[in-house]
């Protein structure tokens, strides 16, 4: 059987959710038995109080749609789509005549100024 230190405690917990897992993905009912039979396939000691606690906190849940939802929570937002080399040579293009109306710009200012 497993044995924890205190270091993976928070570890330890989530073989219980694997297992509810792994039962869902399998078809199987998820309860008390199942969840127990799935820890100590796996070698581990299986704690009652956790297993009842999983097993209640599961009932009336849809796991697929709890699935689902965590998926689109946690997926990052898409970069953005390098431009195309004919987009790029445009782009270029564009700056430089911002720069040249820039510069003509700051001609006519220092005119004014100067007379």
């Amino acid at each position: 059987m497993v044995n924890y230190s205190d270091e993976t405690k928070e570890v330890r917990n989530m073989e219980y959710v694997y297992s509810a897992l792994v039962l869902h993905a399998a078809g199987k009912q998820i309860n008390e038995g199942s969840v127990a039979a799935v820890l100590q396939s796996a070698g581990v000691a299986p704690d009652a109080t956790r297993i009842k606690a999983l097993t209640a906190s599961l009932e009336g849940i849809d796991i697929d749609e709890a699935i689902a939802s965590a998926a689109v929570m946690a997926a990052p937002a898409a970069a953005p789509a390098a431009p195309a080399a004919g987009e790029k040579k445009e782009a270029k293009k564009e700056e430089e005549k911002k720069e040249q109306v820039s510069e003509e710009e700051a001609a006519a200012g220092l005119g004014a100024l100067f007379g």
